[in-house]
This record gives structure tokens, sequence and C-alpha cells, in this order.
């Protein structure tokens, strides 16, 4: 019995060991492996067009949208604050905010920027960064079929209460803008691509999407058409921010690295100007903001 324990003990031990180096082997990996919706992949890489991502300096061109210019300022910040790990990605139809893979920690992080009231409810399992739009910065588009004509007549916050649209409660601050137009009727669908549908068959009048002025906010998805209302956009009461796996090996330093990188980049004004060449911030009266007074002043 005794020489059975000690066996078993050393045995322990030398499991332990072997656990250790193999989480230890893992931890110091070069590569991280990231999800990434399809379409947001294939944009990205289209705008990079060969370039290197931490050289980019402009943000105007082809395929550009929200998606990619905040994936684009979240590796140039990583980099800026030292965190020199690559990215493997895995690119399918993945949309992080109807699954748990970052609270698990098999996503590092989520390129897409979150809501604050949507980062929050996860705020357990995930750092939440410094804002990358303030509250009141960040317009959308009302985009609908093109052949839904009646939608390109809307001018006026009254005006809606005549039209349907769809989105998710998960989307908090989507959710409740589109709650305060007094729409005819909200439809919930918590998937991305199923709201597009929807919309596309006309069975919901629009959705609110960002800007895309890189293709004349004309969105196209497979055989899936929107386009966006000329001369108006939506804000929202909140703002918007990156968020980092707590549970993820490598979620702490990724998410120091990120908040160093974003000051750098805020120092030195590119995160806003970013925005603002690529279209998502439109030039100062170019679009009527419809519902600016419904937006807290705090």
């Amino acid at each position: 019995m005794l020489k059975l324990s000690r066996f078993n003990i050393c045995f322990c031990v030398l499991a332990s060991m072997l656990f250790g180096f193999a989480a230890n082997a893992a931890n110091s990996s070069n590569t991280v492996d990231m999800y990434i919706r399809d379409d947001v992949y294939v944009d990205f890489q289209a705008f990079l067009a060969g370039r290197d991502v931490h050289q980019i300096t402009s943000f105007s061109g082809y395929r550009m949208r929200r998606d990619v210019v905040d994936m684009v300022l979240a590796l140039q910040a990583l980099k800026l604050g030292g965190f020199d790990k690559t990215f493997n990605y895995q690119v399918g139809k993945v949309t992080l905010r109807n699954t748990n893979i970052l609270e698990r920690g098999k996503q590092l992080l989520s390129f897409d920027t979150y809501w604050y009231a949507d980062a929050e409810k996860i705020a357990e399992h995930a750092y939440i960064s410094a804002a990358v739009f303030n509250k009141g910065e960040y317009l959308a588009g009302v985009f609908a079929h093109p052949e839904n004509r009646k939608v390109f007549a809307i001018d006026s916050l009254d005006d809606f209460s005549q039209f349907t649209s769809i989105s998710t409660p998960r989307w908090h601050a989507d959710w409740q803008t589109l709650k305060s137009l007094k729409l005819k009727k909200l439809y919930k669908d918590d998937e991305w691509l199923q709201q597009i549908r929807a919309v596309d068959k006309k069975w919901a009048d629009f959705a609110l999407l960002p800007f895309m002025p890189a293709v004349n906010n004309h969105y196209k998805l497979h055989s899936l058409e929107l386009l966006a209302v000329p001369g108006i956009a939506l804000t929202f009461d909140d703002s918007r921010h990156y968020v980092v796996s707590k549970t993820h090996p490598d979620g702490k330093a990724a998410f120091d690295a990120l908040q160093k990188g974003l000051a750098i980049l805020a120092a030195q004004k590119r995160i806003k100007s970013a925005y603002i060449e690529a279209g998502f911030i439109p030039e100062k009266g170019s679009v009527k903001v419809l519902n600016s007074e419904l937006i807290s002043k705090d």
C-alpha cells in the first residue's frame, strides 16, 4: 500500500507538471484564434488589398464600413499597446452578440464594438474599453429595400409612426432608439441575417445600419439588398466600446494593451478622424439627425 501511495503521489505530481507545461505552452503561443463574421472578413481583406494593417492611415475607399474601421483600429491599438500575438482568423457566420464564446473565453475580444449598455450586461466576464464613440456621436442610416418607396419619403420623427422596423432587445441602444420612434410595429429577431432578410422581403419597412459611403450606402449581402434613405440619420443615447474576455488566457494582457493603444490613437486624434473620413460621422449639416432632441445631455 505504501509503494502504491508513493506511486500515486509521483504520478499526480508528474501529471500536474505536464498539464502545467501544456497550459504554459498554450498561453505562450504566438497565435490566437479569432472568430469573425464572413462578410466582415471579406470587406476587411478587400479594404486592405495586401497592405499592412498597422500602416493604414486613410480610411476612405473600397468596401469601407464601420465594422472594418473598428477592426483596423483595434488591431492598431493592440500593436501600439504592446500586444504582439498574431491572429488566426476563423471565418464563418459568427455573431458574437448571439453567442457566449467571448464570455466562455473561447474568443479573445470583439472587433465589432458594443454599445455600453450591452457591454455592461457581460461585465462579469468581459473588460470594457474606453469609448470610441461618445453618446450622441454615432449616427445610423435608415435602410430599406430600394423598391419600398414610401420609406424614402421619411423626413421627420412623426413620419415613423406609419412604418415598421426590426431589431433585438439584446442590442439595447438600437432597441430603445427604435421604441422611441413610436413605430407602427417593432418586430423582434435576435439574428442579424434574419433582420436584413425581413427588410429585404418588406416584412419590415426598415432597419438601422451604419452608413456605408464607399458603396453609396447600398448594402448588399448575397441576394439581399438595402439602401439608406438619403439626407437623414438617427443617433443613439449610448457610447460604443470594445469588449475583451476576462476568461481568455490572453484577456488581461490584450485589454491592457488595447487601452494603452486607444489612448495613443486618441491623443493623436486618429480615432475620430478615422470614423469621419470613413463617413460614419457625417460632416455637420450633411444629414438631418431626426431624433437628436431625444438624446440626454448628461
